[in-house]
Parts: C-alpha cells; sequence; structure tokens
C-alpha cells in the first residue's frame, strides 16, 4: 500500500472486479437483506407474504430516490419462479410493451410461467404509451411492478393506477443508512472490507444525515472518501469529518443534533407567533451552520398551511414559489425569496383551521363505518339503469347561481361540520359566506 503523498486512486488500489460502484456492489439480494421499509415491508407484512409466496399482482412502488424501490424489484425478480423483464419508461415505447405481452404469452402457453415487467420512471409514459400496457395487466398476461419518484396518482393515467397497488416507500432513517455504510465497510466480497479504511463515527454520521435518505448519495460519498484519501504513516485510511464533507459536498452542521432540533422548532414556533425577525435569525443560523435551505423551505411550506390556512392563502403559493425559485437559482440568490417568503408567513393573519379540519375528518374517515356514498353523488356512466335514476336527483350547483343547497356528506355524518372559519384575514369573508347559506 503507498505511503507517498499522492492518494490512492480507483486504479492504484481497487480490484477490478469492484468496479462497479458500491451502490450497485451492496445492493441487497434477499428480503433477510432489505433496508428500511418496515410499514410495508416487515415480517409478516401483505407485500412480503406476496413476495415470499410468489403471490404478487401488480403493484407500483412510489417513493424518494434511494429508498429502496428498485432493490426491492430486484428481490422480487430473485425470488420468482417467473421470467422478469425490465424497461426503463424514458427510452421504451409502444413495441417494447407489445414484444413483452407476445413474449409473455409465449412463455405461459409453453412453459406455464408467469410473466413481471418492471418499468423504472413509470410516471413518464404517456397516455398512448400507457393505454398499449393496459390491457396487459387487465388480462394478467404481465404482473406489473411500475417504479417512480412521482405521486402515481397525480402524474400516471389513472386507469393503470386503479388496476395496481401503490406502496408508498419513505426516505430511510440517518440510523438506517448509518448502519449500511458501516456493513459495507465491513463486508469483504461485495464491500471495501479488504481495504485498511477506518471511518470516523462523526464523518459516518455526517454522510448519513447529509445523503437525506439517499442510499445511492451516501454509498457513493463512503465510496469516494475511502478511495481518495490519503493513507497515514501506518498504511492505513482513515476517513475524517473533513474528508466526509468533501465527499459529500455539504459542510458539518455547527452544532449537535439536539441543538438543531431546537433551532428548527424555534424557527417553527417564531413562525407560528408571527415573529419575522425570530423567524429570519433562526433559519440564518441553520444555513450558517450548515443547514440545507431546501429544509427550510419545506416547513415554511408546511407552515403556510398549518398556522396561516385560509386567514391568507397566498401564503401558501409565496412559500412554494420560494421553493421552486430556490431549486431553481441555488446558493445563495435563492435565499433572497426564501427570506421574502418567511417574512409573508410571519406578517399574515393566522388561523389552524385547515389542519384542525383534516384531522377532524381523518378521525371520522377511520372510525365512521356506515359511510355509503348517497345516491345522487354516485357516477352514473356505467350504473344500470336503477342506479342511473336514483342520480338524476343531482344538483348542478352552477344551474342555481353557483350553489344549492343538498346533501354532500354520507347519512351518518349529516350535519357533521369540519371546518370552521376564525375571524382573521380572509377568513372573516368566508365566515359571512358559510352563514348566509346556513352552515356553521
Amino acid at each position: 500500500m503507498k505511503k507517498d503523498d499522492n492518494p490512492i486512486t480507483l486504479f492504484d488500489q481497487q480490484p477490478k472486479q469492484h468496479l462497479v460502484p458500491l451502490a450497485e456492489r451492496m445492493r441487497p439480494l434477499s428480503l433477510r437483506e432489505f433496508l428500511g421499509q418496515s410499514h410495508i415491508a416487515e415480517e409478516g407484512s401483505l407485500l412480503r407474504r406476496a413476495i415470499v409466496l410468489d403471490r404478487l399482482g401488480s403493484c407500483i412502488f412510489w417513493g424518494p430516490p434511494g429508498c429502496g424501490k428498485t432493490t426491492l424489484a430486484n428481490i422480487i425478480a430473485n425470488s420468482t419462479s417467473g421470467n422478469f423483464v425490465k424497461l426503463n419508461a424514458v427510452n421504451s415505447g409502444v413495441s417494447d410493451i407489445k414484444k413483452v405481452g407476445d413474449d409473455a404469452k409465449e412463455n405461459a402457453r409453453l412453459f406455464g410461467k408467469k410473466t413481471y415487467l418492471l418499468l423504472d420512471e413509470c410516471h413518464r409514459f404517456n397516455k398512448t404509451q400507457s393505454d398499449s400496457l393496459l390491457p396487459l395487466i387487465e388480462q394478467g398476461t404481465i404482473i406489473f411492478i411500475g417504479s417512480t419518484t412521482e405521486n402515481p396518482y397525480a402524474s400516471m393515467t389513472p386507469a393503470i393506477v386503479s388496476r395496481c397497488r401503490v406502496f408508498e416507500f419513505k426516505r430511510l432513517k440517518d440510523e438506517e443508512v448509518k448502519r449500511a455504510l458501516i456493513n459495507a465497510l465491513n463486508d469483504k466480497k461485495r464491500g471495501l472490507g479488504n481495504y485498511d479504511a477506518e471511518v470516523q463515527n462523526e464523518a459516518l454520521d455526517h454522510i448519513a444525515m447529509m445523503s437525506s435518505g439517499d442510499m445511492r448519495v451516501a454509498y457513493n460519498a463512503l465510496e469516494l472518501a475511502v478511495l481518495t484519501t490519503k493513507t497515514n504513516e501506518d498504511g492505513k485510511i482513515v476517513v475524517t469529518l473533513k474528508d466526509a464533507e468533501q465527499s459529500i459536498q455539504k459542510k458539518a452542521l455547527s452544532f449537535d443534533e439536539n441543538s438543531y432540533y431546537d433551532m428548527l422548532s424555534a424557527f417553527c414556533k417564531s413562525l407560528r407567533g408571527s415573529d419575522s425577525d425570530a423567524a429570519l435569525y433562526w433559519s440564518q443560523r441553520l444555513i450558517k451552520g450548515g443547514c440545507d435551505p431546501i429544509l427550510i423551505a419545506r416547513r415554511l411550506i408546511a407552515h403556510a398551511s398549518e398556522d396561516v390556512g385560509m386567514a391568507d392563502s397566498n401564503a401558501l403559493v409565496v412559500a412554494v414559489s420560494a421553493l421552486t425559485a430556490l431549486k431553481n437559482m441555488g446558493y445563495p440568490e435563492g435565499l433572497i425569496p426564501l427570506s421574502h417568503a418567511i417574512i409573508y408567513v410571519c406578517e399574515a393573519p393566522k388561523s389552524n383551521s385547515v389542519i384542525e379540519a383534516m384531522h377532524s375528518a381523518g378521525e371520522d374517515a377511520e372510525r365512521v363505518k356506515d359511510d355509503n356514498v348517497p345516491p345522487h353523488l354516485k357516477n352514473s356512466v356505467f350504473a344500470d339503469d336503477e342506479a342511473k335514476s336514483l342520480s338524476a336527483g343531482y344538483k348542478y350547483p352552477h344551474s342555481y347561481g353557483g350553489w344549492v343547497e343538498q346533501q354532500y356528506l354520507p347519512d351518518s355524518l349529516v350535519g357533521k361540520t369540519y371546518y370552521h372559519p376564525g375571524n382573521n384575514g380572509d377568513e372573516k369573508r368566508v365566515k359571512i359566506n358559510r352563514a348566509e347559506k346556513g352552515k356553521k
């Protein structure tokens, strides 16, 4: 092992069979190795049972990058007795789908084998492409597994989504990322275990935290740090916090974890308390200390609805615009519209009626069982003659000047009120309008 002033490079030390990126080498091969997502993949869960028994139906994996969507699809591929085909929606078209369908029919006829189709970036399929896929799912010709970072309910053809079970993946927790990094450092077969490398605990914590739950980012940062760090006099690679900062291109926070959450709490409570000076200070203190401004912007959006809400709905528009500007402009110019939005949210009139209404409606949604849709509100497109006659009682509000009194809630909840407008800002007008309609 080299002991001169030159850093150890990929070609100096890394065996040729390990030219594959660490993130790919460490990809879990079985459910036992799979990391995180306990809410959908824990022992005994529906998804896990379906995979083990090879009874998985068409589904969509939706979640942020690097959280295990493609990995779980690969595990399914390794555990199934059927054929497994992978396509990417970015570079696949109708002809590719047709070929998959033809091959699937042939394999089912000749060998009795199922065909699984993993479609990465499935939200990128347009209507024509989706229409070519729909009959294959509907007829059971293939078992579809879509993978997307976008909300499928908003970005995909409803007909496809309605025929799939959607599993939402969450960002990995810092401790889960750190555990995976330690495993990679100790794994001599697939990881970095053959290197005489030691990564300081604070360096591991920094990579885990700054990867924001993206395992791929964390693995890439760890690999870069180990491969480019100079060996010490003993021939050992010691990765420090400074090395970790450089490998992930983000500085360490200038405060400990407890202080970070305390400052974030102070920022949020300053927004709620309408103190723009304090909110600006805590936002700058967090950012100067190494906090990603994007995190500040996301919290701001939440509070624009939670603490301002209907009292001034423009607060949400301004907050979302600030996040967009920050992403497009970057640092430091993007902090200007972010500060603009912070001041706006602070100085806006306050109301928590939105979040209270949401929680109240959510409680009833879980509690009430007899919540049949009133006949006049049902979809009459595919209804029989009797159902159509019942739905004919629907009153089209625009035929009555924009509003007409009729029942919208289920029979069991008639008269229930979730949203109670306050007396601040625009809600005074809302309260007057609701009073005129006889609503509380």
